[in-house]
This record gives structure tokens, C-alpha cells and sequence, in this order.
């Protein structure tokens, strides 16, 4: 009978002190992005999806914080700017204390500015939707440093130009018009440089956020831009793409097509190539699997970049302005009305 007892007592006991063993692991993720943009929008989904292919499941065994700090993308000024750096660093001291598993910054803004504060809590950080992780903060553009990593929208400047020159072999004088935001410049500048090897000549405008494209786009057609590359700049995603839609009445007017280096379906460009934000932020989430599941350090993880740009074409537009683009430049773009 004592037996019995003593038998019973220890398989209870066992049975209470093994249960923690087979819990499920819990995960919990705070995200943190500088303005609500729908490209953003798409690398935050595209971070998720791969989470949950990977049974990481918001919900479920998930619990995600995101935090949009509104910077005001259509006239930030400077006194929004340092609001949202405050507000930055308020939720950077929030998250330190709070100590979640992993941190996921969408853009170079709040990369940049979150970066140290997190790494230094020991709290590994994955980025996302960043074009040039060296102006995130990142040591370089494949090695992130301590206690990050992430994935980057940069594409290769000289794949891109050379699909440019293939599709438009006249053309050897483009425009960009900006703003000045980290993205924007930096692409810019890096599209300048390159433009130079490869015998194309940039022309540049910086215009604030609520300027109208117009008047820009006509100072450079009258300085000898031939075409406009869109740049990975806020600016064209406000007001609903309106100056898109401007540039797309300037294109019409004077015969000057416009090429997307954002792979978004926004209006007015014959060509769009580069980076997929959802594709991104896949690459993201394949990288915080490895950190949550795995025990990987950030730091061992490279960062994360799509090999070949994407392109995708609008027949309307190259229908349009009766545009005779090469057939092997095309045979891989999808249609923009897909």
C-alpha cells in the first residue's frame, strides 16, 4: 500500500516538474519604424509571413509591439524631425527596459537612431527596408556589426544602369529629383558615380516635401535630362503619388520616360526595377528565425540582399510615348497591371 503511495506521489511529482519542459517557447518582438508608408507596410508583412512559415505565429506563441512614430513625410521640418528623434529614443529606453527577444527596425531612420541603444542591452536587432546599411550605421554593406544584422533594398548600381543603357541606348543624360532623405541622397549620389563609368550623366534636384515636381522636372529637361529615375525617396509616396502623376504629365509632354528604382506600382514609369519591401522583409524574417529558434548571434548573420533586380513594365505608358524597348530587356518583367 505504501508502495503504491510513494509510486503514485513520484509520478505526480514528475509529471508537475516536466510539464515547464514541454511549454511552448514564447517569443516576443517589438518593431519600430519612422513614418507609415505602404512599402514599409509590405516588408513588416513579408517579416511576419516568414516568421509564421517557420511556426513563430502572432497569437500564438508571438506577441509583436510595433510602434509607428509619424514624422510627418509630406513637411517634416526640422522641429518634427528632432520630435521623432526624442520619440525615438523614449521607445528605444521602453524596449531596453522591457527586454524583448528580438528588435525589427523598418528603414534607415530608425535603424540608424535605435541601433546603438538596443545592441547595448544585449537585445539582438534585425533591420529591414534599409537602401544603404553603411548609412544605417552598419560597419559595411554585407557585415552589420555587433549584435545586428538584417536585409537591405540596395541593388546593384551597375546591374541597374546597365539594364537603363540596354533598354534606352539614346539616352545618356537622366535626371533625379529628391528630397532629402537618407535613402534618396545616398542613391542619388550612388547612381552619379556610377553613371560616370558607365558614360551616363546625372543631373540632380533637391525639392522639399510639399514642393511640386513640375517646375523641377523642367529646369532639368531644359539642362538636357533625357529621362528621370525615380529614386527610393518618401516624397513620391505622399499625397497619394501625386508627384508620380505630375512627372508622368511632364514625361508625356516632352517625350522623357521615367524609370522607377522602386519596385512599387506607382504611376507614370515604363520601367520599374529593383528590390521587392516584401522580398525584404522575408529575408528579415529568415534571419530572425535563425536568431530565435537557433541561438545564431546577429552578428554572424551577413547581411541579407536579392541578388538580381526585379522588373516589372507598364504597356500603357511605353505605348504612350512610343517607346520601342528592347525584347530581351522585357522578357523577364512582369506587367505592372498584374
Amino acid at each position: 500500500m505504501r508502495k503504491g503511495l510513494f509510486l503514485s506521489m513520484c509520478f505526480i511529482l514528475s509529471g508537475m516538474f516536466s510539464t515547464p519542459c514541454l511549454a511552448e517557447k514564447a517569443y516576443r518582438i517589438d518593431v519600430l519604424q519612422v513614418t507609415s508608408i505602404p512599402p514599409y507596410q509590405s516588408a513588416y508583412m513579408g517579416f511576419v509571413s516568414e516568421l509564421e512559415k517557420n511556426g513563430i505565429v502572432q497569437g500564438k506563441n508571438l506577441t509583436i509591439k510595433r510602434t509607428v512614430i509619424d514624422v510627418g513625410v509630406k513637411n517634416p521640418g526640422l522641429w518634427r524631425k528632432f520630435k521623432a528623434l526624442i520619440r525615438i529614443k523614449h521607445e528605444v529606453s521602453r524596449i531596453a527596459e522591457e527586454k524583448p527577444d528580438l528588435v525589427l527596425t523598418i528603414g534607415t531612420s530608425a535603424t540608424r537612431h535605435a541601433k546603438d541603444g538596443i545592441i547595448d542591452e544585449g537585445i539582438p536587432l534585425v533591420f529591414t527596408a534599409v537602401a544603404n546599411p553603411v548609412a544605417a550605421g552598419c560597419t559595411s554593406m554585407t557585415e552589420a556589426g555587433p549584435g545586428v544584422t538584417g536585409a537591405t533594398l540596395h541593388a546593384n548600381m551597375t546591374g541597374l544602369l546597365g539594364i537603363v543603357k540596354q533598354a534606352f541606348p539614346k539616352v545618356n543624360t537622366l535626371g533625379i529629383i529628391h528630397s532629402d532623405e537618407d535613402n534618396a541622397v545616398a542613391q542619388a549620389q550612388e547612381a552619379t558615380k556610377e553613371g560616370r563609368l558607365q558614360g551616363l550623366t546625372f543631373l540632380t534636384r533637391q525639392v522639399s516635401r510639399n514642393d511640386h515636381i513640375t517646375p523641377a522636372a523642367e529646369e532639368l529637361i531644359a539642362r538636357g535630362a533625357q529621362a528621370f529615375v525615380i529614386p527610393l525617396d518618401t516624397y513620391y509616396a505622399v499625397r497619394n503619388y501625386e508627384p508620380c502623376r505630375e512627372l508622368a504629365e511632364v514625361s508625356k509632354k516632352f517625350k522623357t520616360p521615367n524609370i522607377s528604382f522602386v519596385l512599387l506600382k506607382i504611376p507614370g514609369s515604363v520601367l520599374y526595377m529593383g528590390t521587392d519591401f516584401g522580398d525584404v522583409g522575408m529575408l528579415s524574417g529568415r534571419q530572425a528565425v535563425k536568431i530565435l529558434k537557433e541561438g545564431v548571434k546577429a552578428e554572424t548573420l551577413p547581411i541579407a540582399q536579392q541578388q538580381e533586380p526585379s522588373i516589372m513594365m507598364d504597356e500603357q505608358m511605353i505605348k504612350a510615348l512610343d517607346l520601342r524597348i528592347p525584347g530581351e530587356v522585357l522578357k523577364g518583367a512582369r506587367s505592372i497591371a498584374q
